[in-house]
């Protein structure tokens, strides 16, 4: 199998470092709500079936063991040492923490793991704790950019998705239009086109590379709403700055993003979540964005939320699927195999490095 080399994660979140029963280890491992009696256990997945496949050995477990065996096994470790084991074979060695989420709860992953760790800005949270000051519109928007320049995040990244879908505006809404919106919107939940169509501008003139949430994520989204075709009058608008636009997620509209980091310099993607939550059926979504998507604009990402397993097996499956697939199109004659070593390199890790300026970047913490 081809050898991938080290990973730059462009995009993940922090680990618990709490010990969790199945409940709090279930409610973690994807973005569905598992309270209804109707539903199974969540390891009734790819996702499950790949967690007891390559994460029990690392805990010292057969293959395919039970689920509650498993998670036995994970309490009798301890968290510290179940996120060292399964964090340390991963090859990662920059992480992109996208801080936003739960920030309490979480601790990054550098902690456990010789890599180092850089934070994205979440936009949505920013603003609405600068909102709890009690800023009015006009101060609250200077706030946030001042935020935004003295933060030395890498990168910014908006949940339009999830709050008003991707359909963002050509243009900046201009500082009367946001401040009429905020005179609309709970300041604690900021819902408003006006609103995120104002952030992801601000991000954009700030010259942060963009992180956007499209498709797949928990039923917070209006999935129809989250196509990355809907972007397209935004990344239409936004060429000629320069800036790059990285589309995360993507799943199930890996073709549509890659067709769009195709035809707009400016634009990225990744099939992170989706990689793990797929499990061992997740080499045709790399197949398939690479379809259309050049080997510069495509990127590592884990997307890994609170438990190891999650960057472990976003590692592994990333480095099995694209190796085999590169094996297979070197050994048919469609690849040279200087060809192969090359997209390798950039997807696994320089094209993170170019694209966020990772050379010069602070280190979080």
């Amino acid at each position: 199998m081809n050898d991938i080399g080290p990973l730059v994660d462009h995009h993940c979140h922090g680990l618990v470092t709490e010990d969790l029963d199945r409940a709090g280890f279930e409610a973690m491992m994807n973005e569905a709500d598992h309270a209804s009696p109707l539903a199974t256990t969540v390891f009734d997945s790819m996702l499950g079936v790949a967690i007891r496949r390559w994460c029990a050995p690392v805990l010292d477990l057969e293959p395919h063991v039970p689920a509650d065996e498993y998670l036995a096994r994970r309490r009798e470790l301890g968290a510290a040492e179940v996120n060292r084991r399964l964090l340390a074979p991963t090859g990662i060695d920059r992480f992109l923490v996208d801080t936003g989420l739960t920030p309490e709860r979480l601790t990054l992953p550098d902690r456990f793991t010789a890599g180092t760790s850089h934070e994205v800005v979440r936009l949505e949270t920013t603003f609405e704790s600068v909102l709890a000051t009690g800023a009015a519109a006009g101060e609250a928007g200077e706030q946030l950019v001042e935020r935004l320049q003295g933060s030395g995040a890498v990168g910014a990244k908006s949940i339009a998705a999830y709050r008003v879908g991707l359909a963002l505006p050509a243009s900046k809404p201009a500082d009367d239009e946001l401040a009429a919106a905020l005179g609309e919107v709970d300041p604690r939940r900021v819902a408003h086109p006006v609103v995120s169509g104002w952030l992801a501008w601000t991000a954009v003139e700030l010259g942060m590379p963009l992180q956007l949430h499209v498709g797949y994520g928990d039923n917070d989204v209006d999935l129809a709403d989250c196509d990355p075709l809907r972007l397209t009058a935004f990344l239409r608008a936004t060429q000629e700055r320069g800036v790059p636009v990285l589309l995360l997620h993507n799943y199930p509209f890996h073709r549509h993003a890659a067709y769009l980091a195709q035809v707009f310099d400016h634009v990225f993607m990744d099939v992170g979540l989706a990689t793990h939550n797929t499990g061992a059926l997740s080499p045709a979504l790399l197949r398939e964005s690479l379809e259309l998507v050049p080997f510069g604009k495509l990127l590592f990402s884990s997307d890994a939320f609170g438990l190891a397993e999650l960057y472990h097996l976003g590692a592994l499956l990333f480095r099995r699927g694209l190796g085999d697939l590169l094996d297979g199109l070197v050994e048919a004659g469609e690849m040279s195999g200087a060809d192969a070593d090359r997209l390798a390199a950039l997807v696994g890790h320089e094209n993170a490095e170019r694209v966020y300026g990772l050379g010069t970047a602070r280190v979080a913490g």
